[in-house]
C-alpha cells in the first residue's frame, strides 16, 4: 500500500497573515485620525437688521427747577401788628379777597389828627380870607400903605397852602388805614406766608413779604441751566422732556420758551437759564421740584435709520478668502455737495455674500444713525458675524488615545553590568 507524503507548510504563510492584519489595523486608525483631524469648513452666522423709517432724535441734557409761571410777592407798606389772619398756606385765593388785617389804631389817631389839622386850616383860611379882602379895599381907597397890603395877601396865600398841605397829609392817613388791610392783587394760590397773628413787622425802605401767591399752577415753568457748549443748539419752540424724583416714572413734555441772555458763572461753569413751558393739569408737579431734562434739539419723524454699530462693522479676512464679499464701486460713493454730511460704509447681505454699501449719514445719536443717501427701507444690513466651525475637532484630536503623545522626555539611564 503506497503511503502518502506528507505536505510541507511553508513558514513564511503566518507571518504574511499577521502582516496583512497589521496592514488594516493601520489603515483603520489612518481613517480614525483623518476623520478626527481634519479642519472643518468654517462658515459664518449674520446678525441683521432692516433699515427702517423711524423718529430720530438728537438731544443735550440739563437740570432745573420747577416753578409757577406767575408768582406775586404780597408786602406791606406801613407797620404794625398783624391783627387778624385769614389764609394759610395753599389757601386758595381770589383777587380782591381779604387775606389778613394789621392793628389800625395809630393809624386811626394819625388820621384823626391830620383831618383835625384840615379842620384849622380851612378856619384860618376864612379868617385871612377876611383880612385881604378888608385890606384891599383900603388899598384902593389909599387908607393904608401898599406894605399893609400885600401883608394881608401873603397871609391868603400862605393860609390856602396850609389847606392843601392839611387835605394831602389827611390823604396819607387815610390811605394808611386803608393799607391796614391786605388783599389778594390776584387769583391764585397761596405759597408762602411769612407772618403770623400777634407779629409785628416794620416798613420802612423796602415792604416786608407777607404772602407768596401763585397766579396758576396748571401752568409751570421749569428754569433749566444750559451749558454754554450747548446753548447755540437750543432754539425756541424746541420739544422738551423731563423727570422729576418724586415721580421717576413718569415723563413731562414741555417746550422751550425763551432763553435768557444773562449768563451766571458757578465755579467757572458758565450756563445759560433757558425757560421751559410744562403743561401741569393734573397738578403732579410742585414749585421747587429738581427736573432732569432733555432739551430735543433735532428731530426728524420720517429719518432712515440703521443701528450706529452697523457703521463699525468690518467683514472677517476668511470672507475675503472665500470670495463671499463685494466692495462698493468707485461710481456708488455718493457725492457730498459741499455739505457737512458723514460718508461711511455699511455691509447688506445678499444671498451668502456681502456687498459694501457707501452711505451718507447727516445725523448720530448713542443708538442710531440716519440715513440720507446709499439704502433704501427693508435694506438688511449687517451688525455682526460669529465664526462656526474652525479647529476646535483638530485641537480635540490632539488628545486623541489612539495619537501617540510627544513631549520632552528624559532618556533612561543606563547601567552597564
Amino acid at each position: 500500500m503506497p503511503t502518502e507524503t506528507p505536505t510541507l507548510i511553508s513558514p513564511k504563510k503566518p507571518y504574511k497573515k499577521w502582516l496583512l492584519i497589521a496592514a488594516i489595523v493601520l489603515v483603520i486608525i489612518g481613517v480614525v485620525y483623518y476623520f478626527i483631524t481634519r479642519k472643518k469648513e468654517e462658515s459664518f452666522t449674520f446678525e441683521t437688521v432692516q433699515a427702517r423709517v423711524g423718529t430720530f432724535k438728537n438731544s443735550i441734557t440739563a437740570t432745573g427747577t420747577v416753578q409757577p409761571v406767575d408768582t406775586v410777592t404780597v408786602g406791606s407798606q406801613v407797620s404794625g401788628v398783624i391783627k387778624n389772619l385769614y389764609v394759610d398756606f395753599n389757601s386758595v385765593v381770589h383777587k380782591g379777597q381779604l387775606l389778613a388785617t394789621i392793628d389800625p389804631s395809630i393809624l386811626a389817631a394819625q388820621r384823626e389828627q391830620s383831618l383835625a389839622n384840615l379842620t384849622n386850616a380851612k378856619g384860618n383860611l376864612r379868617y385871612q380870607q377876611s383880612i385881604y379882602n378888608r385890606q384891599k379895599k383900603l388899598f384902593k381907597m389909599g387908607v393904608i400903605s401898599e406894605a399893609d397890603y400885600q401883608v394881608a395877601q401873603n397871609g391868603l396865600i400862605s393860609a390856602k397852602a396850609n389847606v392843601n398841605n392839611a387835605l394831602a397829609q389827611l390823604k396819607i392817613t387815610t390811605k394808611n388805614v386803608f393799607n391796614t388791610k391786605i388783599y389778594s392783587p390776584i387769583d391764585g394760590m397761596i405759597l408762602n406766608r411769612t407772618i403770623s397773628e400777634g407779629q409785628t413787622i416794620a416798613s420802612s425802605f423796602n415792604a416786608p413779604t407777607l404772602f407768596v401767591i401763585a397766579k396758576d399752577l396748571t401752568k409751570m415753568l421749569v428754569r433749566a441751566a444750559v451749558d454754554e457748549a450747548d446753548i447755540g443748539n437750543v432754539k425756541v419752540g424746541q420739544q422738551v422732556e423731563f423727570t422729576v424724583d418724586a415721580f421717576p416714572d413718569d415723563l413731562f413734555h414741555g417746550t422751550v420758551h425763551q432763553i435768557l441772555l444773562h449768563a451766571k458763572v458757578t465755579a467757572n461753569v458758565v450756563t445759560y437759564t433757558t425757560l421751559i413751558r410744562v403743561d401741569n393739569a393734573l397738578l403732579k408737579l410742585k414749585p421747587g421740584m429738581t427736573a432732569s431734562i432733555a432739551i430735543f434739539t433735532y428731530q426728524n419723524t420720517q429719518a432712515l435709520l440703521i443701528p450706529l454699530k452697523a457703521i463699525h462693522f468690518k467683514p472677517d479676512s476668511l470672507l475675503v478668502q472665500q470670495g463671499k464679499v463685494r466692495y462698493a464701486s468707485q461710481q456708488s460713493i455718493p457725492k457730498n455737495k459741499g455739505n457737512v454730511n458723514q460718508i461711511s460704509s455699511v455691509w447688506v447681505q445678499r444671498g451668502d455674500e456681502l456687498v459694501e454699501k457707501k452711505i451718507e449719514i447727516t445725523k448720530t445719536n448713542d443708538l442710531d444713525a440716519e440715513v440720507v443717501v446709499g439704502l433704501k427701507t427693508g435694506d438688511i444690513i449687517v451688525t455682526n458675524c460669529q465664526k462656526t466651525g474652525g479647529n476646535a475637532a483638530a485641537n480635540n484630536s490632539q488628545n486623541s488615545p489612539f495619537m501617540p503623545k510627544f513631549g520632552n522626555r528624559k532618556k533612561a539611564k543606563t547601567t552597564k553590568p
